[in-house]
């Protein structure tokens, strides 16, 4: 599809009344790569073969660097720029270095650290490092049999701040190995901990480096968030700890189109009400997927999901039907196996439009 010539399109449309506020577009960029200024172990230089990264991102090689040096960093860049590979990389490297040490990784949603758990669990194999790296995940999932076991053999855990708050630090003595070893507490998407559940997690994370610092240990902290006007600031209040900011983005980017839009007045010259952004929304997605554009509506909230999901399929149904079968709704609140699902249908191209709260972003690498 041509944005340019489908923002004509628009323009000239019957139901066209002004709505599009602006319009920006972003040149493509190509990769800036680099190479640490810290060695790579030989079996991280593998992994990358494996993974096909032989050459990384500036702000891969840049965030290697400053935590092989002990500094605490926090990294924001674009979506799909590798920030995983920012702290998977010096993590692995460090528990190979030293097969006592322990990782911690904190995510805002289980979803999100059951999907990293998978690619995480995938590199260590193809590096050939299942013997040294024990990653496991721990939350409110984990059947009770299995719990003993992780705190006795995992190395690399991965969490969420609720599950920290409520059954690990109030447990410390039962992960006192863990704690006494823990050299890397990784916070990811830090963008979403804003408001009182940002200042909550604050507290946590206060608390467990309280319960650190009780045995012994001093981990480095490693942030990673989407692009914002202040991520240093906002993980320096997260953690209490100066922070070193890397926001130089050296990944590739295709051209990216901004279109601003505000829907139109429905009370002509008292200009006081607007007409449903939901209803404009489910406009433009339908016209979107009839251009053959793969295409996520977000929305704030579960119901306004499935409102625009329904809206848009019955619309498809009368015009299209044979698009109406490649769109669907996500949100929490499914089962596990209908998330799978729909995520399948969404990589392999079977479907084309999703109708989703956050919990798309938060429950897979939307990138």
């Amino acid at each position: 599809m041509n944005a340019a010539e489908f923002v004509a399109r628009l323009k000239t449309g019957r139901h066209y009344s002004g709505q599009i506020a602006a319009v920006r577009c972003i040149a493509e960029r190509v990769a800036d790569y680099a190479a640490p200024q810290t060695p790579l172990a030989d079996a991280l230089k593998r992994l990358l073969c494996e993974i096909g990264a032989e050459r990384l991102y500036w702000h891969q090689a840049r965030a290697y660097d400053e935590i092989a040096a002990g500094r605490d960093i926090v990294v924001s860049t674009g979506t799909a720029s590798g920030k995983s590979l920012c702290y998977h990389l010096p993590v692995l490297g460090g528990l190979l270095a030293d097969a006592e040490r322990t990782a911690l990784y904190l995510y805002p949603a289980k979803a999100l650290a059951y999907d990293q758990l998978g690619g995480l669990s995938r590199m260590v194999e193809q590096a050939g490092l299942s013997e040294l790296v024990r990653p496991a995940c721990y939350d409110g999932d984990t059947p009770t049999h299995q719990r003993p076991g992780i705190r006795r053999s995992a190395n690399l855990l991965l969490s969420n701040p609720d599950m920290l708050h409520q059954s690990i630090l109030p447990y410390h003595a039962k992960w006192a190995g863990f704690m006494a070893r823990l050299k890397y507490v990784v916070l990811d998407e830090i963008h979403t901990y804003r408001g009182i559940f940002g200042s909550h997690v604050a507290g946590v994370v206060r608390r467990l480096q309280r319960v650190c610092r009780h045995y012994g240990a001093s981990p480095q902290f490693i942030c990673c968030s989407a692009t914002l006007g202040n991520p240093r600031e906002l993980a320096e209040r997260l953690t209490g700890r100066e922070m070193v900011l890397i926001d130089r983005d050296g990944s590739p980017r295709g051209r990216k189109w901004f279109v601003l839009w505000n829907p139109p007045y429905l009370d002509g010259p008292t200009r006081v009400a607007r007409r449903s952004g939901n209803v404009e929304a489910q406009e433009l997605m339908r016209r979107l997927i009839e251009e053959g554009a793969g295409t996520i509506t977000f929305t704030k909230a579960r119901v306004v999901a499935e409102l625009i999901y329904r809206y848009v399929v019955d619309a498809l149904q009368r015009r299209r039907p044979d698009l109406a079968k490649r769109v669907r709704s996500y949100r929490g609140g499914y089962l596990p196996l209908e998330r799978r699902e729909i995520e399948q249908q969404l990589f392999s191209g079977e479907l084309l439009g999703v109708c989703s709260t956050n919990a798309l972003e938060l429950g897979i690498d939307v990138g």
